[in-house]
């Protein structure tokens, strides 16, 4: 049984491709048992987040698992695995390890440093522990990344420096109209997402107002930021008085039409609007974009000044990247020891039964073949054959344990269980890559792209 993440994120997506992978609650659990019902798949945990899809999965063989998770994932999107070979990353093993933690680190967010992503882990290894599709191999990995995700934002300094995706679209709010402080700005999703993007906005001095499908959670959520509450049935007239937008529902379909936002800019003079659309599936009409006076910035704009080197990444200093990434490289390398000890001691185990066996055969011989010895020498006898079956198997057993904490330690009791007769069934064991060099990964060839 391997570890093994297969997904898609905005480091090789486009936004348009993302938006067909976008999960509601009951999507998430139908995957879930999905996963864990094909034929290679034990385990499974699903990240779906407004950048990322990806599936962290205990496997029996490399390219079943990949095949298995890779066509949940194409049905999902409504495309074939084929359509989505140039976009899905493959990760494996250790690769995979240090693949999540650096996800809840926040250093493969499209804004780095960002902390929003380890709460959604934590609610995604929830999800799974409740539905039953986590167990024995994926319980610590998921633990681990979450304190992982936990220590590099307490102990570097990227949990200070690293903006959220919503403090960078503000930022490019602020450099469209100035200083939110004293502006309406309207609120539209009171979830996750609309509950940072409200506190956000009410520490920049804004005046918030919250809209949301759910009235009870939309005056939480005001109460809580100090702003008000807003019947979605009254957005046009919010709209027409507010200088920004931001939306994030979980819609699956589009929340603000064109028709809304036209009608809203009615009268507005040279006053501009702004719209921030945060969701996945997206929110807002794409035609809002074409409207005089209202710009907006959306996760594709967001994506593409990530790729084109621009403000995206935040102030993060390399020197906290690097303690961070040293901080997952120490994690990981001390889950390796001890997923690759767990693996070794059956080996161990059952090579001290098969020895006791053989040593208890024996004395039963010796017993038939001297049937008068007294019993003061028979019993010396087996405690002189145990201790010389002790003492040849102390050293390769010691040595075992302590090589299963290297990197492919666990070929070591292979070739214990190999040279003993305990019974192998070895699989491929790959690096990681893109999806379309699964079927001919080389072992030994670098890993494809985080």
């Amino acid at each position: 049984m391997s570890l093994l993440a297969v997904g898609v994120s905005h480091q090789t997506a486009p936004v348009a491709l993302l938006e067909q992978f976008a999960m509601g609650a009951d999507e998430r659990v139908k995957a879930l048992h999905e996963l864990v019902g094909s034929d290679h798949v034990s385990e499974a945990l699903v990240l779906a987040t407004c950048n990322r899809v990806e599936v962290f999965a205990e496997v029996e063989r490399f390219h079943g698992g990949v095949t298995d998770v890779s066509r949940v994932l194409a049905r999902q999107a409504g495309a074939t695995v084929e359509e989505l070979s140039p976009y899905v990353t493959v990760h494996y093993e250790d690769q995979a390890v240090a693949h999540l933690f650096t996800v809840a680190a926040g250093l493969d967010s499209m804004v780095v440093g960002e902390t929003q992503v380890l709460g959604q882990l934590r609610a995604a290894y929830a999800l799974a522990r409740e539905e039953g599709t986590v167990g024995r191999a994926l319980h610590p990995v998921a633990q681990r990344a979450l304190r992982v995700g936990k220590r590099v934002h307490s102990e570097t300094g990227i949990d200070r420096a690293g903006a959220s995706l919503v403090s960078v679209a503000l930022d490019r709010a602020e450099a469209r109209i100035g200083a939110l402080a004293g502006r309406p700005v309207l609120v539209v999703g009171a979830g996750s997402m609309g509950a940072l993007a409200a506190t956000t906005l009410a520490r920049r001095g804004a005046d918030v107002v919250v809209s949301s499908r759910t009235p009870a959670s939309a005056e939480r959520l005001a109460e809580a930021v100090e702003g008000r509450a807003a019947p979605l049935s009254r957005m046009g007239e919010e709209i027409a008085a507010a200088d920004v937008l931001v939306t994030c529902t979980g819609a699956t379909g589009l929340v603000v039409g064109t028709d809304v936002v036209a009608a809203a800019m009615t009268g507005r003079r040279d006053r501009p609007l702004v719209v921030i659309d945060l969701a996945l599936p997206r929110d807002v009409d794409p035609g809002v974009a074409a409207l005089p006076g209202v710009h907006v910035v959306d996760l594709a704009l967001l994506q593409g000044e990530r790729h084109d080197g621009r403000a995206a990444a935040g102030p993060v200093a390399a020197d906290d990247i690097s303690a961070a990434r040293a901080m997952i490289e120490a994690e990981a390398a001390l889950l390796r020891a001890e997923r690759q000890a767990a693996e070794v001691g059956p080996t161990v185990s059952a090579l001290r039964s098969q020895a006791a066996e053989v040593v208890d055969a024996e004395l039963l011989r010796l017993a038939g073949r001297l049937p008068d010895l007294d019993a003061r020498a028979r019993a010396e006898i087996a405690r002189t054959v145990r201790r010389v079956v002790d003492k040849l198997l102390h050293e390769p057993t010691v040595r075992v344990k302590e090589l299963a904490a290297t990197p492919g330690g666990t070929d070591y009791a292979g070739a214990l269980r190999a040279l003993f007769g305990l019974g192998i069934d070895a699989d491929v064991t790959p690096g990681a890559g893109r999806l379309a060099d699964a079927v001919t990964v080389d072992p030994d060839r670098p890993g494809g792209p985080a």
